[in-house]
């Protein structure tokens, strides 16, 4: 018989090295066309951060995310940068790059200021345009100023910066300290079915809140939640190393390490906690790693709540769970013959 259970967990998790430096460096080059280019040494595996890199800048200089021109990855060119690691490459890195992209524009302020009649920290920049407050009217192309700036001035759009979060190193006798500039949390909650003959756990839904900050790119959150998501429920269900006595692992493969697809993956609900965090930029924390840190709680307090067992070692596959659940009926059959 199957019987359904939910289960709630709830999470905190650090952004970046724990009191370890962990600095990032970039580049900002405005060009004369109203383009920008910006060199970093972060890397682009898939969750999206050259997006969210140029979006930033972009925000920063009041050009579109297009208009941006990422260099990444490049030992030879780009400056230094710790690693697409930690969760912390919208953070640090992205902090790295607004201070790149606000050093240039301070640049091509210093010489629209004059050209304007007013004075540097009166103006704004907007759909590549450098404004007056207030008088978007009174305005000048990016582009044009960056020429200006490089070709009458001298002083090409060029800004370079590099960001190393706030830590204090942790006191050995009481542990307190400043191990992490920022976190973020979550909750989850999972929606499970129990097959109570056989053990067999089927994760019907997974609702999932997420405060990783300001969302820049609120669609590309929400995949990386999906995402770590898909593999919370790997670690919960079913991927396990297996080693013979030998210590020779008897699984290396795809064919009998199982992971979950797409069929295993239940209906999944993200919510998006806009909250802001004054250090991050534009508010931004972070959101990769901590996206899996509840999911197999959350799933395991579910099938607790199912068939009233608990299961303490991962993954919790049918034999486990079946073997908890063939022990609890033995102990009550033990408890009712005391009884009579």
């Amino acid at each position: 018989m199957k019987r359904r259970g939910r289960g709630i967990a709830c999470m905190w998790y650090p952004i970046g090295f724990t009191v370890s430096a962990n600095p990032s460096a970039a580049v900002v080059k405005v060009n004369e066309d109203g383009t920008a280019t910006l060199l970093t040494g972060t890397v682009e595996t898939g969750q999206g951060s050259l997006t969210i890199l140029a979006q930033i800048v972009a925000q920063e200089l009041g050009i579109a995310t297009d208009d941006v021109h990422v260099v990444s990855a490049d030992t030879d060119t780009t400056p230094m940068d710790t690693g697409a690691i930690a969760s912390r490459t919208t953070y640090v890195t992205g902090n790295a790059a607004r201070l790149a992209a606000e050093k240039a524009k301070k640049i091509l302020f210093d010489v629209a200021a004059p050209l304007l009649g007013v004075k540097p920290d009166h103006l704004e920049v907007s759909d590549h345009k450098i404004q007056i407050k207030g008088f978007p009217s009174r305005s000048l192309h990016i582009g044009d100023v960056a020429e200006r700036a490089r070709g009458v001035n001298g002083d090409p759009p060029l800004g370079s910066a590099s960001f190393n979060p706030a830590t204090a190193a942790l006191d050995p006798e009481t542990g307190q300290g400043k191990p992490f500039a920022t976190y973020v949390y979550a909750t989850q909650i999972a929606e499970v079915d129990v097959d109570d003959e056989t053990g067999e756990v089927e994760v019907l839904r997974v609702v999932a809140s997420h405060d990783c900050g300001t969302p820049i790119n609120p669609m590309l959150v929400e995949g990386q939640v999906e995402g770590g998501i898909s593999m919370g429920v790997g670690f919960a269900l079913e991927e396990e190393m297996l080693f013979d006595a030998n210590g020779r692992q008897i699984n290396p493969n795809l064919t009998n390490y199982i992971m979950p697809t797409s069929l295993d993956m239940p209906k999944v609900e993200v919510d998006i906690v806009d909250s802001y965090d004054p250090t991050g930029p534009f508010g931004a924390k972070g959101v990769g790693e901590p996206t899996c840190v509840a999911t197999a709680a959350a799933i395991l307090n579910a099938i607790h709540d199912a068939v009233g067992v608990r299961v303490t070692s991962l993954p919790a596959t049918s034999e486990k769970v079946y073997a908890a659940i063939k022990a609890k009926r033995a102990q009550e059959g033990k408890r009712l013959a005391a009884g009579t």
